[in-house]
Protein backbone atom coordinates (compact mmCIF):
# COMPACT_ATOMS: atom_id res chain seq x y z
CA UNK A 1 0.00 0.00 0.00
CA UNK A 2 1.23 3.44 -0.93
CA UNK A 3 2.00 6.05 1.43
CA UNK A 4 -0.93 8.41 0.43
CA UNK A 5 -3.19 5.26 0.80
CA UNK A 6 -1.86 4.90 3.86
CA UNK A 7 -2.26 8.17 4.78
CA UNK A 8 -5.82 8.06 3.28
CA UNK A 9 -7.42 5.78 5.42
CA UNK A 10 -10.05 7.51 7.78
CA UNK A 11 -9.28 10.38 6.02
CA UNK A 12 -13.37 10.51 4.11
CA UNK A 13 -14.64 9.83 0.76
CA UNK A 14 -12.23 8.67 -1.83
CA UNK A 15 -11.60 11.39 -4.86
CA UNK A 16 -10.67 9.94 -8.31
CA UNK A 17 -7.83 11.04 -10.18
CA UNK A 18 -8.78 11.20 -13.97
CA UNK A 19 -5.60 11.93 -15.86
CA UNK A 20 -5.65 13.85 -19.37
CA UNK A 21 -1.92 13.72 -20.10
CA UNK A 22 -2.21 11.96 -23.15
CA UNK A 23 -5.60 13.97 -24.63
CA UNK A 24 -5.63 17.20 -23.52
CA UNK A 25 -1.97 17.47 -22.55
CA UNK A 26 -1.06 16.81 -25.93
CA UNK A 27 -3.06 19.65 -27.54
CA UNK A 28 -0.24 21.92 -26.13
CA UNK A 29 1.00 23.35 -28.83
CA UNK A 30 4.70 21.88 -29.97
CA UNK A 31 3.74 18.34 -28.41
CA UNK A 32 3.34 15.50 -30.85
CA UNK A 33 3.33 12.27 -28.52
CA UNK A 34 4.64 9.07 -30.69
CA UNK A 35 2.47 5.54 -29.92
CA UNK A 36 5.66 4.52 -27.91
CA UNK A 37 5.61 7.80 -26.26
CA UNK A 38 1.76 7.33 -24.89
CA UNK A 39 2.54 3.85 -23.81
CA UNK A 40 5.86 4.63 -22.05
CA UNK A 41 3.23 7.27 -20.32
CA UNK A 42 0.48 5.24 -19.75
CA UNK A 43 2.44 2.60 -17.94
CA UNK A 44 3.74 5.56 -15.27
CA UNK A 45 0.49 6.61 -14.33
CA UNK A 46 -0.35 3.02 -14.13
CA UNK A 47 2.35 2.78 -11.64
CA UNK A 48 1.08 5.67 -9.92
CA UNK A 49 -1.95 4.78 -9.57
CA UNK A 50 -4.23 7.48 -11.11
CA UNK A 51 -7.96 5.84 -11.52
CA UNK A 52 -8.66 6.73 -14.99
CA UNK A 53 -6.60 7.46 -18.08
CA UNK A 54 -8.06 9.28 -21.05
CA UNK A 55 -5.72 8.22 -23.55
CA UNK A 56 -6.40 9.98 -26.44
CA UNK A 57 -9.40 11.47 -29.06
CA UNK A 58 -9.88 8.30 -31.51
CA UNK A 59 -11.66 9.95 -34.04
CA UNK A 60 -9.45 12.71 -34.31
CA UNK A 61 -6.52 10.03 -36.32
CA UNK A 62 -5.77 6.72 -37.13
CA UNK A 63 -2.71 7.68 -35.30
CA UNK A 64 -4.77 8.61 -31.98
CA UNK A 65 -7.06 5.15 -32.65
CA UNK A 66 -4.35 2.87 -32.55
CA UNK A 67 -2.27 4.23 -29.47
CA UNK A 68 -5.57 4.65 -27.41
CA UNK A 69 -6.38 0.72 -28.63
CA UNK A 70 -2.80 -0.12 -27.47
CA UNK A 71 -2.77 1.31 -24.25
CA UNK A 72 -6.68 -0.27 -23.81
CA UNK A 73 -4.54 -3.30 -24.49
CA UNK A 74 -1.43 -3.03 -22.21
CA UNK A 75 -2.11 -1.15 -19.38
CA UNK A 76 -4.18 -3.15 -16.81
CA UNK A 77 -5.91 -1.43 -13.44
CA UNK A 78 -6.82 2.21 -14.45
CA UNK A 79 -10.13 2.84 -16.71
CA UNK A 80 -9.17 3.45 -20.03
CA UNK A 81 -11.01 6.48 -21.17
CA UNK A 82 -11.44 7.99 -25.26
CA UNK A 83 -12.97 11.27 -26.15
CA UNK A 84 -15.61 11.31 -28.59
CA UNK A 85 -17.81 14.48 -29.66
CA UNK A 86 -21.83 14.38 -29.55
CA UNK A 87 -22.11 11.90 -32.88
CA UNK A 88 -21.91 8.29 -33.60
CA UNK A 89 -18.88 8.02 -35.62
CA UNK A 90 -16.88 9.50 -32.74
CA UNK A 91 -18.50 7.45 -29.95
CA UNK A 92 -17.88 4.11 -32.43
CA UNK A 93 -14.35 5.11 -32.63
CA UNK A 94 -13.42 5.25 -28.81
CA UNK A 95 -15.80 2.33 -28.54
CA UNK A 96 -13.11 0.65 -31.41
CA UNK A 97 -10.13 1.82 -29.44
CA UNK A 98 -11.34 1.17 -25.51
CA UNK A 99 -13.10 -2.03 -26.06
CA UNK A 100 -10.44 -4.01 -24.96
CA UNK A 101 -9.44 -2.38 -21.78
CA UNK A 102 -9.92 -3.93 -18.14
CA UNK A 103 -12.52 -1.11 -17.66
CA UNK A 104 -13.65 0.46 -20.74
CA UNK A 105 -15.19 4.27 -21.11
CA UNK A 106 -16.90 6.64 -23.21
CA UNK A 107 -16.22 10.43 -22.83
CA UNK A 108 -18.93 12.15 -24.30
CA UNK A 109 -18.85 15.92 -24.48
CA UNK A 110 -21.18 19.19 -26.40
CA UNK A 111 -20.47 22.58 -25.84
CA UNK A 112 -23.09 24.38 -23.85
CA UNK A 113 -22.70 27.59 -23.65
CA UNK A 114 -24.40 30.48 -26.16
CA UNK A 115 -21.13 31.31 -28.06
CA UNK A 116 -20.18 27.61 -28.48
CA UNK A 117 -23.74 26.72 -30.03
CA UNK A 118 -24.08 29.91 -32.11
CA UNK A 119 -20.67 29.76 -32.86
CA UNK A 120 -19.55 26.39 -33.45
CA UNK A 121 -21.97 24.48 -33.28
CA UNK A 122 -24.85 26.22 -34.91
CA UNK A 123 -27.28 24.58 -33.15
CA UNK A 124 -30.19 25.93 -30.39
CA UNK A 125 -30.46 24.84 -26.84
CA UNK A 126 -33.24 21.74 -28.12
CA UNK A 127 -30.68 20.95 -30.74
CA UNK A 128 -27.72 20.42 -28.37
CA UNK A 129 -30.06 18.89 -25.81
CA UNK A 130 -31.21 15.99 -28.42
CA UNK A 131 -27.91 15.34 -29.69
CA UNK A 132 -26.34 15.10 -26.58
CA UNK A 133 -29.50 11.84 -25.59
CA UNK A 134 -28.69 10.15 -28.26
CA UNK A 135 -24.96 10.35 -27.83
CA UNK A 136 -24.90 9.65 -24.24
CA UNK A 137 -28.13 6.22 -24.96
CA UNK A 138 -25.70 5.41 -27.80
CA UNK A 139 -22.46 5.23 -25.59
CA UNK A 140 -24.45 3.59 -22.80
CA UNK A 141 -24.74 0.40 -25.39
CA UNK A 142 -21.49 0.11 -25.56
CA UNK A 143 -20.11 -0.10 -21.98
CA UNK A 144 -21.45 1.35 -18.03
CA UNK A 145 -18.81 3.40 -17.65
CA UNK A 146 -20.16 6.99 -19.78
CA UNK A 147 -18.97 9.97 -18.65
CA UNK A 148 -20.79 13.52 -19.91
CA UNK A 149 -19.59 16.68 -20.30
CA UNK A 150 -21.08 19.79 -21.18
CA UNK A 151 -18.36 21.87 -22.60
CA UNK A 152 -17.84 25.80 -21.48
CA UNK A 153 -20.29 24.58 -18.42
CA UNK A 154 -18.91 27.92 -16.21
CA UNK A 155 -19.78 30.38 -18.94
CA UNK A 156 -23.53 28.43 -20.05
CA UNK A 157 -26.77 29.46 -18.81
CA UNK A 158 -26.92 26.86 -15.04
CA UNK A 159 -30.17 26.28 -15.91
CA UNK A 160 -29.34 24.99 -19.19
CA UNK A 161 -26.77 23.21 -18.16
CA UNK A 162 -28.60 21.33 -15.56
CA UNK A 163 -31.39 20.13 -18.09
CA UNK A 164 -28.58 18.39 -20.25
CA UNK A 165 -27.02 16.92 -16.98
CA UNK A 166 -30.55 15.26 -16.14
CA UNK A 167 -30.63 13.93 -19.30
CA UNK A 168 -27.55 13.04 -19.88
CA UNK A 169 -28.10 10.89 -16.62
CA UNK A 170 -31.40 9.18 -17.43
CA UNK A 171 -29.59 7.93 -20.87
CA UNK A 172 -27.12 6.68 -19.07
CA UNK A 173 -24.20 8.82 -18.00
CA UNK A 174 -22.27 7.29 -14.47
CA UNK A 175 -19.91 10.40 -14.28
CA UNK A 176 -20.76 14.05 -15.03
CA UNK A 177 -17.73 16.39 -15.61
CA UNK A 178 -17.87 19.98 -15.57
CA UNK A 179 -15.58 21.57 -17.41
CA UNK A 180 -14.14 25.12 -16.57
CA UNK A 181 -13.32 24.90 -20.39
CA UNK A 182 -11.24 28.68 -20.80
CA UNK A 183 -10.17 29.04 -17.20
CA UNK A 184 -13.01 31.55 -16.33
CA UNK A 185 -14.00 30.52 -12.98
CA UNK A 186 -13.49 32.04 -9.70
CA UNK A 187 -13.32 29.16 -6.75
CA UNK A 188 -16.16 31.03 -5.06
CA UNK A 189 -18.04 31.37 -7.89
CA UNK A 190 -17.22 27.76 -9.03
CA UNK A 191 -18.03 26.20 -6.17
CA UNK A 192 -21.39 27.97 -5.74
CA UNK A 193 -22.05 26.79 -9.64
CA UNK A 194 -21.60 22.81 -8.16
CA UNK A 195 -23.46 23.06 -5.25
CA UNK A 196 -26.27 24.33 -7.00
CA UNK A 197 -26.07 21.92 -9.63
CA UNK A 198 -26.24 19.29 -7.15
CA UNK A 199 -29.51 20.76 -5.72
CA UNK A 200 -31.24 21.29 -8.70
CA UNK A 201 -30.39 18.19 -10.79
CA UNK A 202 -33.02 15.44 -8.94
CA UNK A 203 -31.07 12.48 -10.38
CA UNK A 204 -27.46 13.59 -9.64
CA UNK A 205 -26.99 10.82 -7.20
CA UNK A 206 -26.75 8.42 -9.72
CA UNK A 207 -23.81 9.82 -11.21
CA UNK A 208 -20.21 10.20 -9.69
CA UNK A 209 -19.44 14.20 -10.10
CA UNK A 210 -16.38 15.26 -11.29
CA UNK A 211 -14.17 18.63 -12.63
CA UNK A 212 -11.98 19.97 -15.04
CA UNK A 213 -10.58 23.35 -14.56
CA UNK A 214 -8.08 25.00 -17.45
CA UNK A 215 -5.15 27.11 -16.16
CA UNK A 216 -5.91 30.72 -17.97
CA UNK A 217 -6.46 32.67 -15.19
CA UNK A 218 -3.43 30.66 -12.66
CA UNK A 219 -6.76 29.21 -10.83
CA UNK A 220 -6.79 25.59 -11.89
CA UNK A 221 -5.59 23.61 -8.91
CA UNK A 222 -7.50 26.25 -6.62
CA UNK A 223 -11.11 25.35 -8.90
CA UNK A 224 -10.69 22.00 -8.92
CA UNK A 225 -9.85 21.82 -5.18
CA UNK A 226 -13.16 24.18 -4.65
CA UNK A 227 -14.90 21.60 -6.54
CA UNK A 228 -14.02 18.86 -4.28
CA UNK A 229 -14.97 20.74 -1.13
CA UNK A 230 -18.38 21.12 -3.00
CA UNK A 231 -18.98 17.53 -3.62
CA UNK A 232 -17.32 16.21 -6.56
CA UNK A 233 -15.00 13.47 -6.14
CA UNK A 234 -13.34 13.11 -9.76
CA UNK A 235 -10.48 15.86 -10.13
CA UNK A 236 -9.52 15.54 -13.93
CA UNK A 237 -5.77 17.41 -14.98
CA UNK A 238 -2.24 17.06 -16.33
CA UNK A 239 1.09 15.84 -15.37
CA UNK A 240 2.89 18.86 -14.71
CA UNK A 241 -0.13 21.17 -15.67
CA UNK A 242 0.59 20.62 -19.42
CA UNK A 243 -2.55 21.42 -21.97
CA UNK A 244 -3.97 24.10 -24.30
CA UNK A 245 -3.21 26.95 -24.05
CA UNK A 246 -1.83 28.12 -20.24
CA UNK A 247 -2.91 24.59 -19.38
CA UNK A 248 -5.02 22.49 -16.83
CA UNK A 249 -4.86 21.44 -13.60
CA UNK A 250 -1.40 20.31 -12.45
CA UNK A 251 -2.82 16.36 -10.81
CA UNK A 252 0.72 16.59 -8.27
CA UNK A 253 -0.62 19.75 -6.77
CA UNK A 254 -4.31 18.60 -6.92
CA UNK A 255 -2.85 15.43 -5.35
CA UNK A 256 -0.46 17.00 -2.67
CA UNK A 257 -3.37 19.40 -1.77
CA UNK A 258 -5.34 16.76 -0.75
CA UNK A 259 -2.92 14.66 1.31
CA UNK A 260 -1.09 17.62 2.79
CA UNK A 261 -4.26 19.49 3.92
CA UNK A 262 -6.48 16.43 4.69
CA UNK A 263 -7.37 17.52 8.27
CA UNK A 264 -9.38 20.81 5.74
CA UNK A 265 -10.61 18.47 2.74
CA UNK A 266 -11.93 15.13 4.64
CA UNK A 267 -10.63 13.12 1.35
CA UNK A 268 -8.00 11.15 0.07
CA UNK A 269 -7.10 9.67 -3.38
CA UNK A 270 -5.48 5.66 -3.98
CA UNK A 271 -2.50 7.36 -5.51
CA UNK A 272 0.96 6.12 -5.05
CA UNK A 273 2.68 9.45 -4.42
CA UNK A 274 6.08 8.02 -4.65
CA UNK A 275 5.60 7.93 -8.59
CA UNK A 276 4.75 11.87 -8.58
CA UNK A 277 8.46 12.94 -9.62
CA UNK A 278 8.84 10.14 -12.00
CA UNK A 279 6.11 10.84 -13.95
CA UNK A 280 7.13 14.57 -13.93
CA UNK A 281 10.18 13.65 -15.47
CA UNK A 282 8.70 11.50 -17.79
CA UNK A 283 6.07 13.88 -19.33
CA UNK A 284 8.71 16.46 -19.33
CA UNK A 285 11.35 14.58 -20.90
CA UNK A 286 8.77 13.23 -24.26
CA UNK A 287 6.88 16.31 -24.66
CA UNK A 288 10.06 18.89 -24.46
CA UNK A 289 7.72 20.96 -22.84
CA UNK A 290 10.56 21.78 -19.39
CA UNK A 291 9.40 21.85 -16.05
CA UNK A 292 9.89 25.85 -14.67
CA UNK A 293 12.40 25.57 -11.66
CA UNK A 294 9.88 27.45 -9.25
CA UNK A 295 6.88 25.23 -10.16
CA UNK A 296 5.02 23.97 -7.30
CA UNK A 297 5.83 20.38 -6.08
CA UNK A 298 8.44 19.02 -9.03
CA UNK A 299 10.34 21.88 -9.69
CA UNK A 300 13.65 22.31 -9.42
CA UNK A 301 13.32 24.75 -6.49
CA UNK A 302 10.40 23.15 -4.75
CA UNK A 303 12.53 22.21 -1.70
CA UNK A 304 15.31 23.79 -2.42
CA UNK A 305 16.42 26.89 0.06
CA UNK A 306 18.95 29.88 0.02
CA UNK A 307 17.60 32.21 2.56
CA UNK A 308 20.14 31.56 5.59
CA UNK A 309 17.44 31.70 7.75
CA UNK A 310 15.35 29.14 5.93
CA UNK A 311 18.44 26.88 5.63
CA UNK A 312 19.04 26.92 9.44
CA UNK A 313 15.23 26.16 9.92
CA UNK A 314 15.13 23.10 7.67
CA UNK A 315 18.58 21.95 9.25
CA UNK A 316 16.96 21.82 12.62
CA UNK A 317 13.85 20.66 11.33
CA UNK A 318 12.84 19.93 7.81
CA UNK A 319 9.02 20.71 8.82
CA UNK A 320 10.00 24.33 9.80
CA UNK A 321 10.01 25.24 6.16
CA UNK A 322 9.12 22.38 4.35
CA UNK A 323 5.12 20.63 4.54
CA UNK A 324 5.87 18.24 2.23
CA UNK A 325 8.90 15.27 2.31
CA UNK A 326 10.60 15.50 -0.92
CA UNK A 327 11.02 11.70 -0.94
CA UNK A 328 7.39 10.87 -0.16
CA UNK A 329 7.09 12.53 -3.90
CA UNK A 330 9.68 10.05 -5.35
CA UNK A 331 12.78 12.55 -5.44
CA UNK A 332 15.95 11.39 -5.00
CA UNK A 333 18.61 12.47 -2.68
CA UNK A 334 21.20 11.89 -5.04
CA UNK A 335 24.00 11.54 -2.30
CA UNK A 336 24.81 8.07 -2.29
CA UNK A 337 25.96 6.90 -5.65
CA UNK A 338 28.47 9.51 -7.88
CA UNK A 339 28.69 8.34 -11.57
CA UNK A 340 31.89 8.53 -13.53
CA UNK A 341 33.68 7.32 -16.32
CA UNK A 342 34.55 4.37 -14.30
CA UNK A 343 31.36 3.56 -13.00
CA UNK A 344 30.11 0.49 -14.13
CA UNK A 345 26.63 -1.39 -15.73
CA UNK A 346 25.44 -1.59 -11.92
CA UNK A 347 25.75 1.74 -10.77
CA UNK A 348 24.39 3.16 -13.38
CA UNK A 349 21.28 0.90 -13.22
CA UNK A 350 20.49 1.63 -9.35
CA UNK A 351 20.37 5.46 -10.21
CA UNK A 352 18.39 4.88 -12.81
CA UNK A 353 16.03 2.79 -10.52
CA UNK A 354 15.99 5.83 -8.30
CA UNK A 355 15.01 8.45 -10.88
CA UNK A 356 11.91 5.61 -11.44
CA UNK A 357 13.24 5.24 -14.83
CA UNK A 358 12.62 1.19 -16.11
CA UNK A 359 14.65 -0.01 -19.24
CA UNK A 360 14.47 -3.31 -21.13
CA UNK A 361 18.00 -4.94 -21.89
CA UNK A 362 18.78 -3.46 -25.04
CA UNK A 363 17.45 0.14 -23.72
CA UNK A 364 19.33 -0.12 -21.20
CA UNK A 365 22.90 -0.57 -23.16
CA UNK A 366 21.82 2.17 -25.67
CA UNK A 367 21.79 4.19 -22.43
CA UNK A 368 25.16 2.83 -21.39
CA UNK A 369 26.76 3.68 -23.92
CA UNK A 370 25.95 7.40 -24.22
CA UNK A 371 26.62 7.52 -20.52
CA UNK A 372 29.66 6.85 -21.25
CA UNK A 373 30.51 8.82 -24.41
CA UNK A 374 29.35 11.70 -21.64
CA UNK A 375 31.71 9.74 -18.82
CA UNK A 376 34.60 10.37 -20.94
CA UNK A 377 34.09 14.46 -21.41
CA UNK A 378 33.20 15.44 -17.69
CA UNK A 379 34.41 14.78 -14.17
CA UNK A 380 30.82 13.51 -13.02
CA UNK A 381 27.35 12.63 -14.56
CA UNK A 382 24.56 14.17 -12.74
CA UNK A 383 21.07 13.06 -13.16
CA UNK A 384 20.06 16.24 -15.28
CA UNK A 385 22.82 14.41 -17.73
CA UNK A 386 21.07 11.21 -17.28
CA UNK A 387 17.58 12.67 -17.91
CA UNK A 388 19.34 14.40 -20.99
CA UNK A 389 20.69 11.13 -22.52
CA UNK A 390 17.20 9.39 -21.72
CA UNK A 391 15.60 12.32 -23.57
CA UNK A 392 18.21 11.78 -26.16
CA UNK A 393 17.64 7.86 -26.92
CA UNK A 394 13.63 8.30 -26.40
CA UNK A 395 13.61 10.81 -29.66
CA UNK A 396 16.43 8.21 -31.65
CA UNK A 397 13.72 5.23 -31.87
CA UNK A 398 11.12 6.99 -33.35
CA UNK A 399 10.68 5.23 -36.68
CA UNK A 400 11.75 5.83 -40.09
CA UNK A 401 14.71 7.66 -38.59
CA UNK A 402 17.23 9.91 -39.80
CA UNK A 403 20.62 10.44 -38.01
CA UNK A 404 23.97 12.44 -37.75
CA UNK A 405 27.15 10.67 -38.77
CA UNK A 406 28.81 13.59 -39.45
CA UNK A 407 29.45 17.07 -38.77
CA UNK A 408 31.84 19.80 -40.09
CA UNK A 409 31.44 23.39 -39.44
CA UNK A 410 33.69 26.22 -40.79
CA UNK A 411 32.97 29.80 -38.73
CA UNK A 412 35.10 32.85 -37.30
CA UNK A 413 34.93 36.61 -38.10
CA UNK A 414 36.31 36.37 -41.45
CA UNK A 415 34.13 34.50 -44.14
CA UNK A 416 30.45 32.72 -44.34
CA UNK A 417 29.89 29.87 -42.15
CA UNK A 418 30.05 26.48 -43.52
CA UNK A 419 28.54 23.18 -42.52
CA UNK A 420 29.08 19.51 -43.96
CA UNK A 421 26.75 17.09 -43.03
CA UNK A 422 26.70 13.19 -43.40
CA UNK A 423 22.73 11.98 -42.44
CA UNK A 424 22.19 8.06 -42.49
CA UNK A 425 18.55 7.68 -44.48
CA UNK A 426 15.67 5.33 -42.94
CA UNK A 427 16.94 2.51 -45.29
CA UNK A 428 20.51 2.84 -43.52
CA UNK A 429 22.47 4.48 -46.75
CA UNK A 430 24.92 7.53 -46.25
CA UNK A 431 23.77 10.64 -47.53
CA UNK A 432 26.07 14.00 -47.60
CA UNK A 433 25.58 18.09 -48.47
CA UNK A 434 27.16 20.98 -47.38
CA UNK A 435 25.58 24.76 -47.19
CA UNK A 436 26.65 28.40 -46.19
CA UNK A 437 24.62 30.60 -44.26
CA UNK A 438 23.89 33.06 -41.54
CA UNK A 439 25.92 31.69 -38.25
CA UNK A 440 27.01 28.56 -37.52
CA UNK A 441 23.72 26.93 -36.69
CA UNK A 442 21.78 27.77 -39.77
CA UNK A 443 24.59 26.42 -42.08
CA UNK A 444 24.07 23.32 -40.57
CA UNK A 445 20.37 23.00 -40.74
CA UNK A 446 20.24 24.51 -44.47
CA UNK A 447 22.64 21.38 -45.24
CA UNK A 448 20.08 18.75 -42.90
CA UNK A 449 17.70 20.25 -45.49
CA UNK A 450 18.99 19.60 -48.51
CA UNK A 451 19.83 15.97 -47.33
CA UNK A 452 16.45 15.23 -46.46
CA UNK A 453 14.28 17.44 -48.24
CA UNK A 454 11.94 18.49 -45.66
CA UNK A 455 10.37 21.94 -46.17
CA UNK A 456 9.89 23.02 -42.66
CA UNK A 457 10.15 26.13 -40.84
CA UNK A 458 12.01 26.69 -37.77
CA UNK A 459 10.08 28.62 -35.05
CA UNK A 460 11.81 28.17 -31.80
CA UNK A 461 15.64 27.55 -30.91
CA UNK A 462 16.91 27.86 -27.45
CA UNK A 463 19.81 26.29 -25.66
CA UNK A 464 20.94 25.93 -22.12
CA UNK A 465 23.81 24.30 -19.89
CA UNK A 466 22.40 21.37 -18.47
CA UNK A 467 24.85 21.37 -15.56
CA UNK A 468 27.53 23.84 -13.90
CA UNK A 469 31.13 23.94 -15.50
CA UNK A 470 33.31 24.35 -18.16
CA UNK A 471 32.46 20.57 -19.17
CA UNK A 472 28.93 20.96 -19.07
CA UNK A 473 26.60 19.64 -21.96
CA UNK A 474 24.53 22.42 -23.71
CA UNK A 475 21.04 21.17 -24.66
CA UNK A 476 19.21 22.58 -27.56
CA UNK A 477 15.51 22.58 -27.72
CA UNK A 478 14.28 23.17 -31.40
CA UNK A 479 10.72 23.67 -32.78
CA UNK A 480 9.50 23.41 -36.28
CA UNK A 481 6.49 23.88 -38.17
CA UNK A 482 5.56 21.37 -40.95
CA UNK A 483 2.24 20.90 -42.79
CA UNK A 484 0.86 23.05 -39.68
CA UNK A 485 2.03 20.98 -37.02
CA UNK A 486 4.71 21.61 -34.72
CA UNK A 487 7.71 19.29 -33.75
CA UNK A 488 10.11 19.33 -31.50
CA UNK A 489 13.66 17.95 -30.86
CA UNK A 490 15.82 18.17 -27.68
CA UNK A 491 19.53 16.67 -27.98
CA UNK A 492 22.80 17.36 -25.61
CA UNK A 493 25.94 17.32 -26.14
CA UNK A 494 29.35 18.97 -24.82
CA UNK A 495 29.72 20.95 -28.30
CA UNK A 496 26.40 23.13 -28.66
CA UNK A 497 26.83 22.26 -32.53
CA UNK A 498 26.30 19.07 -32.25
CA UNK A 499 23.79 19.07 -30.03
CA UNK A 500 21.78 21.80 -32.39
CA UNK A 501 22.28 19.22 -35.41
CA UNK A 502 20.80 16.10 -33.16
CA UNK A 503 17.71 18.54 -31.81
CA UNK A 504 16.89 18.87 -35.70
CA UNK A 505 17.15 16.22 -36.85
CA UNK A 506 15.01 14.78 -34.25
CA UNK A 507 12.04 17.21 -34.61
CA UNK A 508 12.03 16.35 -38.23
CA UNK A 509 12.21 12.33 -37.64
CA UNK A 510 9.29 13.30 -35.61
CA UNK A 511 7.53 14.82 -38.44
CA UNK A 512 8.34 12.27 -41.18
CA UNK A 513 6.61 9.29 -38.67
CA UNK A 514 4.17 11.32 -38.22
CA UNK A 515 3.51 12.12 -42.36
CA UNK A 516 3.57 7.94 -42.44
Amino acid sequence: MSTSQEAGRGAGEKVYIFDTTLRDGEQSAGIGFTIDDKLQIARQLERLGVDIIEAGFPASSPGDLEAVAAIARRVRGPIICGLARANASDIDAVWEAVQHAETPRIHVFISSSAIHMAQQLHKNKEDVLEMARASVARAAGYCHEVEFSPMDATRSDPQFVYELVEAAIAEGATTINIPDTVGYAIPEEFSAFLTELQERVPNIHRARLSVHCQNDLGLATANSLAGVLAGARQVEGTINGIGERAGNASLEEVILAIQTRRDLMHVHTDVNAREIYAASKLVERLSGMVVQPHKAIVGRNAFRHSSGIHQDGVLKMRETYEIMDPSAIGIPSGDSIVLTKVSGRHGLRARLEALGVTLDADEFERVFAAFKEVADRKSEVDDRDLEAILSEQTQQQVEASWSLDLLQVSTGDRGRPTATVRLIDPDGEAREDAAIGDGPVDAIYRAINRVTGVTNQLTEFSVKAVTEGIDAQGEVTIRIEADGTSYVGRASDTDILVASARAYVYALNRHTAASR
